[in-house]
C-alpha cells in the first residue's frame, strides 16, 4: 500500500509499553513473561512489513477493513524501540499495538480479544510508516494517517450544524418536540462519516433538550450552551485545517481526526486485562447517583472508566457495596481487578460483562501505583503544567473520559486548610523538586466522607494522589479520586464521614474579580440559548454591553468586544450573523474561563 499522505504531528509524552518484548531466537513469548525482552538493537521499523505480510497475517477480509479506516483518516501515536524501551508500540483509539519481536508480524500483539479487531495490525504499521516518513529523528510522535483530503466536515457536520443553531435561535424553551426527524437525518449523516465526537454533542444536546420538555433536573442551560458552542468549535476547527493545508505548519494545526473522531469501531473487547483502579466519583443528577470508577489499564496506559447509575439517593458509602460483574465498587475503586470480559469504546468508557463463562476477579491493593505505566504518573508538576498549558480548547478536544485523570506522587504536604462558606477543603503538595499544586475538593452530600477521609489521608503516610488535573490561577489544581498510603487506598466518595477529623482554617480570599466577570458572562450566554435568540428580552443587549464593560475592566479585551458584538446583532429577527456572534462570545469567554 502506497504511503498516506502528509502527517500531521505534535509531541506526545512517552508511555511504558504494558509488556516486554521477546528475543527472534527464542519461542513465540507469552505476553507478560520476563524473558520477553527484545536483545537486538533498535534498528528496525516494524513500517517495514509489507502488504503481502499484513495479508497473510489478519487475512483479506481486515485488510480491507483497515483501509476502509485508512481512507477515512485516524490519528496514532508511535513509540520508537530506544535503549530502555525495546518494545516499538503504537496507540490507536481504540488498542494499543505492541511489535515483541523485531521483523516478525506473527509476534505482534494487541490488547484487543484475538481476532476480533486484528485490522488494527495493518492501521499500526501505516502509522509507523507515517513517522518514518515525515519524523525519522522523533522516538515518540503523534500522527495523522489517511483522510482523503476532501470537503473538511462534509454534509454530516454541516446538518450538525445547522441543527444547533436553529436550537440556539429558538431555545430549549421555544424547541418543542418537532426535531426528532431532523435529529434522526443528522445522527444518520455523522454515523455514515465516522464523526463520532460531534454525534455524541449532539446526543448530549438532544438529551439537554428531552430533560427540559421533562422538567428534569438534569436540564442544565449552561450544559445546553457548551454543546451548541462545541458543534460550531469542532466545524471551525476543521474548515481551518482545510485551510492552512498547504503551509506547512504542521505543529499548530488542528488534528481533523482528533477533532472529529474519525476513529475506529465504537467498542473494542479487551483480552485479559488488569485494571487497577484509581478511586471514583459519585455525583447526584436529579434523584440519580452516578457513580464513576477510574481504573488504569497498563496495556494502553490509559486511564478507563466504568460508569454506572442508580436510581436511589443512597450515598457513596452505601453504593460502595453494589457489585458490577460480581465485584464491589468499593473493590474496583480501590484495588485491582484481572478480567477477561471487559470491552472498551473510543472515548475510553469500559464495560465489563456479566456472562457465566467471563471472570473477573479482585485483588485487593497495597497502594502500589509506583508500577503504573510512566504516563500516567506525573511526577514532575512544572512539566505537568506546561502539558496542560499546550492542551487544545476544550471544545475541540477528543471526547474522551478521564483524559486528564492523574497520578501524583507527593513528597511533601506543605498545608492543609478549610474554607467553611465554599465547604472546600485545599491542600498544597509538593513533588520531589519542591514543585507545588493544589489538592481541592469540596463537599457534595452523596459523598459525605469526602472531606474528612481527605484530610485523614492528608495527614498520614500519603505517597500518591490521584485525580482530574487543571490549571487555575496558575497553579495546578487536583480534583481527588483516590490516595495511596503506604499500605491501602482510600477512596474518600466511598467513605463514610469522621466528624472528628480537624480539616483547618483557610484564610479569607480576596474577591475574584476576574472569575465573576467571567461567569455573569457565561451566564447571560446560557440564558440567551435557553430563551433563543429570537426571543430575547428588550432589555437583554443592555446587559450585554455591562457584561462586555465588565470583561474589559478585568483585562478580557477580545472577550469584551464578542460579547459586545453580539449586543449589537441581537434584533426581532437574528439571522446567521447573530448565531455566530454568539458563538464567537460563547467561546472565548468560556476558554478564557478554563485558562484562569
Amino acid at each position: 500500500m502506497a504511503e498516506g499522505p502528509a502527517a500531521v504531528t505534535e509531541a506526545a509524552p512517552a508511555s511504558v509499553e504494558g509488556s516486554p518484548s521477546s528475543a527472534a531466537s527464542q519461542p513465540p513469548p507469552s505476553e507478560g513473561s520476563a524473558d520477553a525482552i527484545a536483545t537486538e538493537p533498535p534498528d528496525w521499523s516494524p513500517g517495514e512489513f509489507t502488504e503481502a505480510q499484513l495479508a497473510a497475517r489478519i487475512g483479506e477480509r481486515m485488510l480491507a477493513a483497515a483501509r476502509r479506516a485508512e481512507r477515512i483518516g485516524f490519528v496514532a501515536r508511535v513509540h520508537r524501540a530506544r535503549p530502555g524501551h525495546p518494545v516499538p508500540s503504537v496507540e490507536l483509539p481504540t488498542a494499543t499495538v505492541r511489535f515483541l519481536v523485531p521483523r516478525d508480524l506473527g509476534f505482534a500483539r494487541t490488547d484487543a480479544v484475538a481476532g476480533v479487531r486484528d485490522d488494527v495490525l495493518a492501521l499500526a504499521v501505516w502509522a509507523f510508516r507515517e513517522a518514518d516518513a515525515h519524523f525519522p529523528g522523533l522516538n515518540d510522535v503523534q500522527v495523522q494517517v489517511g483522510g482523503d483530503g476532501a470537503a473538511p466536515g462534509g454534509p454530516g457536520l454541516d446538518a450538525a450544524v445547522a441543527l444547533a443553531g436553529l436550537v440556539l435561535r429558538e431555545g430549549a424553551v421555544h424547541v418543542g418536540a418537532g426535531l426528532s426527524a431532523d435529529v434522526v437525518m443528522v445522527r444518520r449523516a455523522l454515523e455514515a462519516g465516522r464523526m463520532r465526537w460531534p454525534l455524541l454533542a449532539v446526543d448530549d444536546l438532544v438529551a439537554q433538550l428531552a430533560a427540559y420538555r421533562d422538567r428534569s433536573a438534569r436540564y442544565r442551560p449552561d450544559a445546553l450552551a457548551d454543546h451548541v458552542a462545541e458543534i460550531f468549535a469542532r466545524r471551525r476547527a476543521v474548515s481551518s485545517t482545510g485551510a492552512e493545508a498547504g503551509d506547512g505548519r504542521t505543529g499548530v494545526r488542528a488534528l481533523r481526526s482528533r477533532v472529529l473522531g474519525t476513529e475506529e469501531a465504537s467498542e473494542t473487547p479487551l483480552r485479559r486485562a488488569r485494571l487497577d483502579g484509581l478511586g471514583a466519583r459519585v455525583s447526584a443528577v436529579g434523584g440519580d447517583r452516578v457513580v464513576e470508577v477510574f481504573l488504569a489499564h497498563a496495556d494502553s496506559a490509559t486511564v478507563l472508566v466504568l460508569r454506572r447509575s442508580y436510581e436511589t439517593t443512597d450515598a457513596g458509602p452505601r453504593l460502595a457495596g453494589r457489585k458490577v460483574a460480581g465485584v464491589s465498587l468499593a473493590a474496583l475503586a480501590g484495588g485491582a481487578v484481572v478480567t477477561e470480559s471487559a470491552a472498551r469504546s473510543a472515548s475510553r468508557a469500559v464495560r465489563l460483562g456479566t456472562r457465566r463463562l467471563s471472570r473477573t476477579e479482585a485483588m485487593t491493593s497495597r497502594g502500589s501505583w509506583e508500577d503504573l505505566p510512566r504516563a500516567l504518573i506525573a511526577d514532575d508538576l512544572g512539566a505537568l503544567a506546561a502539558e496542560l498549558d499546550g492542551l487544545p480548547p476544550r471544545p475541540v478536544r477528543a471526547r474522551v473520559e478521564a483524559e486528564l485523570v492523574r497520578v501524583v506522587p507527593v513528597a511533601e504536604v506543605r498545608s492543609i486548610s478549610y474554607a467553611p462558606g465554599a465547604q472546600r477543603l485545599d491542600a498544597v503538595i509538593t513533588d520531589a523538586a519542591g514543585v507545588t499544586a493544589v489538592v481541592s475538593a469540596t463537599h457534595a452530600a452523596c459523598a459525605p466522607g469526602r472531606l474528612d477521609s481527605m484530610a485523614a489521608a492528608l495527614r498520614g503516610d500519603l505517597r500518591y494522589v490521584a485525580g482530574s488535573v487543571r490549571r487555575s490561577g496558575g497553579e495546578v489544581v487536583i480534583d481527588p479520586t483516590g490516595f495511596a498510603l503506604a499500605d491501602s487506598v482510600v477512596v474518600p466518595d466511598l467513605t463514610d464521614a469522621d466528624r472528628t477529623a480537624d480539616p483547618g482554617s483557610a484564610p479569607a480570599q480576596a474577591p475574584d474579580a476576574l472569575g465573576l466577570a467571567l461567569d455573569e458572562a457565561a451566564a447571560v450566554l446560557a440564558e440567551l440559548a435557553h430563551g433563543g435568540l429570537q426571543h430575547a428580552p428588550a432589555t437583554v443587549p443592555d446587559r450585554l454591553r455591562a457584561t462586555a464593560r465588565r470583561l474589559r475592566g478585568v483585562g478580557l479585551r477580545r472577550a469584551g468586544e464578542a460579547v459586545e458584538a453580539l449586543a449589537a446583532g441581537l434584533g426581532p429577527d437574528p439571522g446567521d450573523a447573530a448565531v455566530e456572534a454568539w458563538v464567537d462570545a460563547h467561546l472565548r469567554v468560556n476558554l478564557a474561563a478554563e485558562m484562569r
